[in-house]
């Protein structure tokens, strides 16, 4: 029977002061629901998206998995029907959007909670537990006497200020997301009632339910730092933080060197390939890729990039949306690429701005040099070919070509095109006046003494 995946993504960011919805605010660059959509895609055969009126940057995101409308805030248990159609004869895990870093081995144990044949008593409905840091504002799971979280039963689930200090000793605590088989959970969401301040329906008011009528209820319990759940802005920051330690240890296994790694901040799909260097104060956006032997010198921003084998970039080098570096292409400091090309071997080492460009290989790139690619209107390519060198403080107004080999001289503006292997000068012929800088000293000298006799 196939399994399904309901994620819960119709929350509002009302408490993080947010116009977007909660599902969207982003962690390591992506949103909260991207996350949690990578992990169930590879444990459920089935994934449904529940989201509120007016959301279609969630429907979007979502696709193509079906989306499905609680046109009603009336609580989670309510926005779970919303996709009882969906739910089928199979186990189905109820998840929220706002719990984004449950991981895949987490949401296989969930299931397999519910499966005889994967050793141990089956279970009616297994949750998600954990033990957080100040389990004050969470709902406390009362085991059964005499178990534990891995063999005992979940008698039932008591908010903290109503918890005994027995129950408080214990520190497990309810994480959200839950499993069961597709006709018991329908049949204890439908008995779920709104008798509280709210007059909402909980998602985990199934617990006493099943509990109730004798059925075996687990928790599956994982670590804070993964089943952690993001209502305020500090919680975000906090799963930032879970984030990127899981990302910066994730890069270690893959052979990456991290100089200073608790200052290097990656996104979600970044990724580097063994041997890759990478300094201090490196931040990778979204759409990073860099491959075998690179480095990445320290206050580096890279984002929706490929940089190539034996690559250098930095310090201070920023490279944008569309920019590929060949392989054993340097990129210097105070250097911008974007949706730009930089051959094998080619170097821009100081100070340039390359913008909509394809440059060859083994050309070089003089300090000041920038491509003029926007005219105010529409963005203009330039094209630089092989082994071609362009001089310090060089101008190129897009669209222009410079062909291989040629040779661009020093602070030159070039208009037209180059042929290959030519020399092009595009500035003022130099003047000299003898004793000009006499005569302008004496003139300004002058000039001030009688603004000073005014």
């Amino acid at each position: 029977m196939r399994s399904t995946a309901i994620i819960l993504a119709a929350g509002l960011g009302t408490r993080m002061r947010s116009s977007s919805p909660k599902a969207l605010l982003r962690l390591a660059g992506k949103p909260l629901l991207w996350h949690l959509l990578q992990s169930c895609g590879q444990v459920f055969d089935r994934i449904v998206v529940v989201a509120g009126p007016g959301m279609p940057e969630i429907a979007e995101l979502a696709a193509p998995h079906p989306l499905v409308v609680q046109e009603e805030r009336l609580g989670t248990a309510h926005a779970a029907l919303a996709a009882a159609a969906q739910f089928g004869d199979g186990p189905v895990a109820v998840l929220y959007a706002d719990n984004p870093l449950i991981r895949p081995e987490t949401l296989h144990e969930l299931l397999a909670r519910l499966d005889p044949a994967a050793g141990g008593a089956r279970a009616a409905l297994a949750l998600l537990a954990m033990r957080p840091p100040d389990p004050a504002g969470y709902g406390q799971l009362v085991l059964e006497p005499g178990g534990d979280a891995g063999d005992s039963r979940v008698v039932r689930v008591v908010e903290w200020a109503d918890a005994t200090p027995a129950e408080r000793k214990e520190g497990l605590c309810n994480a959200g997301g839950l499993s069961a088989s597709g006709p018991d959970l329908l049949r204890w969401l439908d008995l779920v009632g709104n008798e509280n301040a709210k007059r909402e329906y909980y998602l985990g008011d199934v617990v006493g339910l099943a509990a109730a009528e004798g059925d075996r209820v687990v928790a599956v319990e994982g670590p804070f730092a993964e089943l952690r759940g993001i209502n305020t802005r500090a919680e975000l920051a906090g799963a930032e933080a879970s984030l990127q330690a899981r990302l910066r240890a994730a890069a270690f296994e893959t052979g990456a060197n991290l100089v200073a790694p608790e200052t290097v901040f990656f996104a979600a799909d970044t990724r580097l390939a063994p041997d890759v260097t990478v300094g201090p104060y490196v931040v990778f956006g979204p759409g990073v890729a860099v491959e075998e032997g690179a480095e990445i010198l320290a206050f580096s921003h890279l984002e929706g990039c490929r940089v190539g084998p034996g690559a250098r970039v930095g310090p201070f080098a920023r490279l944008r949306p569309g920019t590929e570096l060949g392989a054993g292409a340097h990129v210097g400091n105070f250097v911008e690429l974007k949706a730009a090309r930089l051959g094998a071997g080619a170097k821009a080492n100081h100070l340039a701005y390359l913008g909509d460009a394809a440059i060859g290989a083994a050309a070089n790139i003089g300090a000041g040099t920038i491509t003029c690619n926007y005219d105010g209107f529409a963005k203009h390519r330039t094209e630089i070919g092989a082994h071609a060198f362009i001089g310090s403080d060089a101008v190129l107004v897009a669209p222009v070509t410079v062909g291989a080999g040629a040779f661009i001289a020093a602070g030159s503006v070039i208009t037209r095109d180059v042929a290959p292997d030519a020399m092009a000068f595009g500035r003022a012929r130099q003047a000299e006046k003898a004793e000009g800088a006499v005569e302008f000293r004496i003139r300004n000298k002058k000039a001030r003494e009688k603004c000073a006799g005014s």
